[in-house]
């Protein structure tokens, strides 16, 4: 749900951003609207899922290096939260220690809660 800052009525704008590939251009349009959304005060909600998984493993990531395009570094550190599907995760044998910090294994239990929350945006890459 939106989140109200304490002692005020101003609620937080919260969008979810769901990245399936690891194509570089729509990585980076990805990325780059999680950080605008960010910027503007948003939460943002990063879910990886199929090869987008391997963003957050330090070593395997994919390749990325999109000019003008945020780095992947300042991406992830701009997000709220960062997920990877626990069936991707699991396809790919990869456990939370694998991870950067920062990013969780999460289901899709969880990610339907998200969704269904009142005042959420999603978008998909």
């Amino acid at each position: 749900s939106p989140t109200r800052v304490p002692g005020s009525d101003v609620v937080t704008r919260r969008l979810v951003v769901q990245l399936t590939t690891d194509v570089p251009e729509r990585v980076a349009s990805a990325l780059t609207v999680g950080m605008a959304a960010a910027a503007a005060g948003a939460q943002v909600d990063l879910w990886l899922s199929g090869p987008a998984t391997l963003l957050v493993v330090p070593g395997r990531e994919p390749p990325y290096d999109v000019e003008f395009a945020p780095t992947l570094e300042d991406a992830l550190s701009a997000m709220s939260s960062v997920a990877v599907c626990s069936q991707c995760a699991a396809r790919r044998r990869l456990v939370a220690e694998d991870l950067r910090t920062g990013a969780r294994i999460a289901g899709a239990t969880e990610l339907v809660e998200v969704l269904l929350t009142d005042a959420v945006q999603a978008v998909s890459y």
